[in-house]
């Protein structure tokens, strides 16, 4: 399966390049978008290494980009409820959260977790083609369809639960898209499906920012003001999911 391993492989390197590049911008703080971009791009490496659990330096390397998953995350939500706020016309309690990012995006930048997981993804090639040589890596195209394959049933059983859990399918809906994008060779996603998984995914965003901006109301109280604005959005965010969980369910039907 080296075929399949070189492919990985030239992925990960991908990913790699584009992980230095947001690092650049953080340092430099040269757009907006930096920080999303990060997590995006760390997004995806997680979906290309989810499968390959189990194997040598998985592990790890996992680990690594978790733990900068786990730093960027307050910050990036931060960056959204200021959008938000400006576009909603409330700029002075914008402006408060915009002016707590200053120096976030140099700081993440130079942080530990961020230098750990590009040192560990830097090398893993290496360990890679290693573990290969000594026959530890297998079947590698056939563990990658059996994971993808087990995301999937986990998916579909979710969305036919009734009582289904909003947060664990926008977890799953993320695992399949990026799974089906990290590997479109051996995903079964057609475009129909990918569509209304990104449609799912996208009202299921939208409905969990509200949800954390009423959370964020008890400990913020200048935020007060919008808290009657989130609770129509929250179940309107409820209404417009449960619309999109039962086409993208019916999308895998077919």
């Amino acid at each position: 399966m080296s075929k399949m391993l070189d492919e990985v492989i030239a992925h990960l390197l991908g990913i790699e390049v584009r992980l230095l590049a947001c690092q650049a911008r953080l340092q430099a703080e040269t757009d907006a978008e930096a920080l999303h971009d990060l997590r995006t791009t760390v997004r995806r490496l997680r979906s290309l290494i989810r499968p390959l659990r189990g194997l040598p330096g998985v592990d790890q390397l996992e680990e690594a980009a978790k733990a900068v998953g786990q730093l960027t995350t307050p910050h990036r939500d931060r960056e959204v409820l200021a959008a938000h706020l400006h576009k909603r016309g409330h700029h002075d309690l914008a402006q408060v959260r915009v002016a707590q990012m200053r120096g976030v995006f140099p700081a993440v930048a130079a942080s530990a977790e961020l230098g750990r997981l590009i040192r560990i993804l830097d090398g893993f090639p290496r360990f890679a083609r290693a573990a290969q040589r000594q026959k530890l890596i297998g079947n590698l195209r056939g563990r990658i369809e059996k994971r993808l394959a087990k995301q999937w049933r986990q998916l579909e059983h979710a969305l036919k639960d009734p009582g289904h859990d909003r947060h664990r399918l926008r977890l799953l809906i993320k695992r399949a898209r990026y799974g089906a994008e990290a590997y479109p060779a051996l995903d079964k996603a057609d475009a129909r499906l990918v569509k209304r998984l990104k449609q799912a995914q996208a009202t299921l965003g939208d409905w969990h920012d509200n949800w954390q901006w009423l959370l964020q109301v008890e400990q913020q109280p200048d935020l007060l003001p919008c808290l009657h604005e989130w609770q129509a959005g929250l179940l309107k965010g409820e209404q417009r999911s449960d619309l999109a969980l039962d086409k993208l369910l019916g999308a895998m039907g077919h």
